[in-house]
């Protein structure tokens, strides 16, 4: 179970760095106002979205706890920014603060996941 549950995470990290680099590497675009969301970036908030429900069902048919709590945060500001990317996937352009929101749910949900004990 140790590495099907191993395995699931390095799928959740990569959709983790889908969802970030897709915003990473627009950047630039975003200052110019030509930012968009990208299928990466959608891909990568559902891998983080369908990993991190195995995961919790991994982890609790191995008998470990999960702080129930903690993983209701995540799966709430997940779903945020899901609905924006979802929402807005097909737009030419999107506004600076909706992708800055974007961004920076993204790195409070990596923060959630690493500091909260």
């Amino acid at each position: 179970m140790d590495v099907l549950i191993n395995v699931f995470i390095g799928l959740h990290i990569i959709g983790i760095a889908s969802l970030l680099g897709g915003f990473l590497t627009q950047m630039k675009a975003m200052s110019a106002g030509t930012a968009r969301f990208t299928p990466a970036m959608l891909h990568g908030a559902l891998t983080m979205l369908v990993t991190g429900v195995l995961l919790v069902g991994f982890r609790e048919m191995d008998g470990g706890s999960v702080n129930n709590v903690k993983i209701g945060v995540k799966l709430a500001v997940l779903f945020v920014i899901l609905a924006l990317v979802y929402v807005k996937r097909d737009k030419e352009k999107v506004e600076k603060a909706l992708f800055g929101a974007v961004g920076g749910l993204t790195m409070i949900n990596i923060f959630i996941a690493v500091l909260w004990r």
